[in-house]
């Protein structure tokens, strides 16, 4: 699964966009410098999220929406098309 497809599956759960789900984040206190599991318990809590894709989400709040170029067109199950991440939502692409 890429990262962009880990994204895209929280979306397709919360019917939020990655984008609200980190407006929400910021709201309830969470930073850059937060714990990685209570971000994850939150989106647990909240949305039912598996700790894979929070910690996917979670590496967006920490690290921005940029990615390694790794992956970038590999043709492996991790291959992502882009190293920017889409946080708008599946709908706007």
């Amino acid at each position: 699964m890429s990262y962009q497809a880990y994204l895209d599956a929280i979306e397709k759960k919360t019917s939020k966009t990655p984008e609200e789900l980190l407006r929400e984040a910021a709201a309830r206190g969470f930073t850059p410098q937060s714990k990685a599991g209570d971000f994850a318990s939150w989106l647990k809590d909240d949305y039912d999220v598996g700790r894979g894709h929070a910690m996917a989400l979670f590496g967006v709040l920490k690290n921005g929406a940029t990615i390694g170029d790794k992956h970038v067109n590999s043709g492996t199950a991790h291959s992502d098309a882009s190293t920017e991440l889409r946080l708008d939502g599946v709908d706007r692409r």
